[in-house]
């Protein structure tokens, strides 16, 4: 991946929110016969995605490159909604994954393995509590309430790889949110929001997840994909309304997640019903009556 240049004047201008130090990581991460190719951190730029798309599609990246961002200001989340953080306030960065032996059909599961893969992370080095809301949001409890700290977004790169994009709010303030229903990690009570050890600690359970679905060529069961996905996902057993794409809306309540990665709606007509793609509306909170 080509090198960028990482100079900021104002790096320092918020000592509670120090940069990242690309060198640093690249030591830490970067190994023989690990995954992660290349690691770097660049001061700003619209979406890492985006960057990490272009550079594969120019050949400049191999699969394990990681892209980070100290600020992005166009940064994309699922349907094009923005995402948008001080600097230095989260961790906002893409990874190239180039599963050529998984079948195509099973590529689906990837935002799915990255949300377990991150809130496998948060609760283990940061000590909070992350639940996933089907397909790729990121929900921490603050004051009682279900709250967006993260999302992830997965894109094609060319014909052999998928670029997975994570961002995370993780020293965000009350103030400092962009919408009431969102969250971070500090808002959350975490133990740690040093954003390195963070950082280390998502892409290391990232590779030991995508390494495990890897070799069990896909199969979300196998590999406990499935199981560990379902068991974190707190649309299930909720009544929701599934916005689907065209405009059409159903609601159901959520009861499975299939080995697609869909999820299962069971209708008041008693037709269970998968939902591929589309925003979920938690409706009522599991378990209520």
């Amino acid at each position: 991946m080509t090198p960028r240049d990482d100079s900021d004047d104002s790096r320092w201008s918020d000592l509670e929110r120090p940069p990242l130090n690309g060198a640093a990581l690249r030591r830490a991460l970067v190994r023989d016969a690990g995954l992660w190719s290349d690691v770097e951190v660049v001061a700003r730029t619209g979406s890492t995605n985006s960057d990490l798309v272009a550079l594969a599609a120019d050949g400049k990246a191999e699969e394990g490159a990681v892209l980070v961002a100290e600020e992005q200001n166009a940064g994309r989340g699922r349907l094009d909604r923005q995402w948008t953080a001080p600097a230095r306030s989260g961790l906002f960065f893409s990874v190239l994954l180039k599963p050529s032996e998984v079948p195509v059909a099973r590529w689906g599961w990837l935002p799915l393995l990255a949300g377990v893969a991150t809130a496998t992370a948060l609760s283990r080095t940061a000590g909070v509590d992350t639940a996933l809301k089907w397909p790729n949001d990121l929900l921490v409890t603050v004051g009682g309430e279900e709250r967006k700290t993260g999302g992830i977004l997965a894109e094609r790169a060319g014909s052999d790889g998928v670029v997975v994009g994570i961002g995370l709010n993780v020293t965000l303030r009350e103030d400092e949110l962009p919408v009431p229903t969102a969250a971070s990690l500090a808002l959350a009570g975490a133990s740690v929001t040093d954003r390195d050890p963070l950082l280390r600690a998502v892409l290391r359970s990232l590779e030991q997840w995508y390494t495990d679905w890897r070799a069990a060529d896909g199969d979300p069961s196998a590999c406990g994909l499935q199981e560990t996905y379902a068991a974190g996902c707190s649309t299930l057993g909720r009544t929701v309304r599934a916005e689907l794409p065209g405009g059409e809306s159903l609601e159901g309540e959520a009861v499975a997640v299939d080995g697609d990665g869909r999820l299962i709606l069971a209708t008041m007509e008693g037709v269970q019903q998968p939902v591929g793609a589309g925003d979920i509306v938690h409706l009522r909170p599991a378990g209520e009556a």
